[in-house]
């Protein structure tokens, strides 16, 4: 459970800086930056969830995993 408290805050504050850079990106980032928006809605409503209960660790975790390869990408992109 500790692991999942790690990743959501590592994973809060890469979306917290990337956040401000994307609203000035160029339009295939700021779709990429989208996409990766839903998965986080999903991503944190599963790690409130995973805080109470059990069996959803491998899961969120590969979710978590896609987060932040997304945010790298972003971050990749917005260095171009």
């Amino acid at each position: 459970m500790v692991e999942i408290k790690d990743l959501v805050s590592e994973l809060k504050q890469t979306r917290d800086e990337l956040a401000l850079r994307v609203h000035l990106a160029s339009m295939e980032v700021r779709e990429d930056w989208d996409e990766l928006e839903g998965k986080w809605e999903n991503f944190k409503a599963r790690a409130d969830v995973e805080q109470t209960a059990e069996g959803l660790g491998t899961a969120l975790g590969q979710l978590g995993h896609e987060l932040k390869d997304g945010y790298k990408r972003v971050r990749k992109a917005l260095k171009d």
